[in-house]
Order: C-alpha cells, then structure tokens, then sequence
C-alpha cells in the first residue's frame, strides 16, 4: 500500500480497522508509525478522547495524528472516532422491533407490563442507592451552587431529566437555563463567565450534549455530568462526573433512578445556595 496515497474508503468497522492497521504499520514513517503503534495499544481510549489527547500520548503533533486517520481511510479524526463509539455502544432496537419482543415474550398486557416496568425501576434505584459516589455528588452540588446560572443541556432521552431539572431549580430560586434544542436554536452564546453547566447523556450520547460540554469547558467553565458511566466521552469535559445505573425491561429503558438522583442534586443545590 502506498502510504502517499489515502485510502479510498474508511475501515466498515473494528475488525477491518485492525486488519488496515497491521497492513500499513511497517512502511509508515516515524510519526506515523508512533501513531500506528500508539493507537494499536490504546484502542480503547479512542472513543473517548480528542485529538490533542490522542497526539500527545503518541508524542507526535496532532497533524501527524490528522494525517494518520486520512491514510487509513477517514476523512479526518472524526470519522475513526465514530467508528470505534458506534461499536463500543451497546446497541438498542428500534421500537417496532422492541414491542416485537414483548409480544414474543408474552409480555404485552397493560397490566404485565406494569409489573415488569416497576420492578426495573425498583432495581434501578436499589442499585443507585448502593452505588453512588458521595464525595462525586458533594462536588457537584458545590460547583453547581456558586455558580451565576446553571446552563442545563439534555436532548432526546435525557430531555425529562434536563427540564424537570430546570422546573426544580426555577422553583428553588436556583438561576438555570435549559438547553433543548428547540427549533434548532443555539444558545451557547449565553455561556458567562461565572456559570456552570450540568450535561445529561446516555449512550448513545448526544453529540449536540458533548459539544456543548465542550464548549464551556474550553472557555474554563466548570462543567458536571450526569451520565450512564465513567467511560463516557462526557468525561474528558468534566469537573464531577455522576453515573447512574438504570435496568431496562424489553430494551425500554426506565428513568427512575436517574430522576431521583437529579432530584437530590436539584435539591442540594437549592439548600447548599440558601446557606450561602
């Protein structure tokens, strides 16, 4: 393969990745092949890290990192990203496919469903109950409370928890904005210094979320996250990182222990700026 040359289409997924890789690794030159060698190691950052992050481990400027996703076949950084976040993300079934399932599974009366759907939120919360970061949660609330505004951003599954949020803190005297995306509206411009922002994703994460996460934390905004776990790309954003489990049923995933955890930090915070 003549490395001058990029690839006429990008890897379909991990394996072919993989298998471009090894094919091209000896006859890349040193920065290149630092890359190769860096990337063929650490796999598993890739979903999860930028450019710069990437670049640094390797020791190469991220314009060799740049030049290596083209010659495997990505038009740049982005694409090799989203290859490896699509595949580490657990997969979920449409909807049509989901009630299929339930019917299969003679599970689709109203009442049935019900029973099943209370016990994943029972599940969910005892597990929440059993495994949150207390010293995580009381960072959170003490960045949230000094802030000027909270900006709170969550889109699509995480738009109940993100206006409830927003409902409660309006309640608690707590200054807070919600980021939804209505009609295509972008409100960043209303980032001050001072704020903070509270990022809601689940995977598979909101891409609007992520930016707007990273966006405040460039312009040294702390940013807290509310999301499903530690390897979330939220993560490289944040300042406090708050995990919460939640057991699905039939692949419907309920929100009640993330409801709950939002509801403790809404309150906390309202309680915490009281005292203050």
């Amino acid at each position: 393969m003549d490395i001058a040359e990029t690839s006429s289409s990008a890897p379909a997924n991990v394996e072919e990745f993989r298998e471009r890789l090894a094919a091209i690794s000896d006859d890349l030159p040193k920065r290149l092949r630092q890359c190769a060698d860096y990337i063929a190691a650490n796999t598993d950052r890739i979903a999860v890290s930028t450019v710069a992050e990437l670049a640094a481990g390797a020791d190469v400027p991220p314009s060799a990192l740049m030049r290596f996703c083209q010659i495997l076949g990505f038009s740049g950084f982005s694409g090799m990203q989203k290859l490896f976040r699509e595949a580490y993300t657990p997969g979920w079934p449409d909807y049509s496919t989901r009630l299929k399932n339930l019917k299969d599974n003679g599970s689709g009366s109203p009442s049935a469903l019900l029973a099943e759907f209370v016990e994943a939120g029972r599940l969910s919360l005892e597990s929440l109950a059993k495994s949150v970061d207390e010293a995580a949660l009381a960072q959170a609330v003490a960045v949230l409370a000094r802030a000027e505004t909270v900006h709170v951003v969550g889109f699509r599954r995480a738009f109940p928890v993100a206006s409830y949020l927003t409902y409660v803190f309006e309640k608690m005297s707590v200054p807070s904005m919600l980021h939804d995306g209505v009609g295509k509206l972008d409100h960043r411009f209303a980032l001050r210094p001072g704020d903070a922002v509270l990022a809601i994703t689940f995977a598979p994460y909101s891409e609007e979320t992520l930016i707007l996460a990273g966006d405040a934390r460039d312009r040294g905004l702390p940013v807290v996250a509310l999301t499903d776990r530690l390897t979330s790309p939220l993560a490289r954003h944040c300042d406090a990182i708050l995990t919460v489990p939640e057991v699905d049923f039939g692949a419907f995933r309920s929100l009640s222990a993330t409801i709950a955890l939002a509801l403790a930090l809404a309150v906390a915070v309202g309680s915490a700026r009281g005292e203050g």
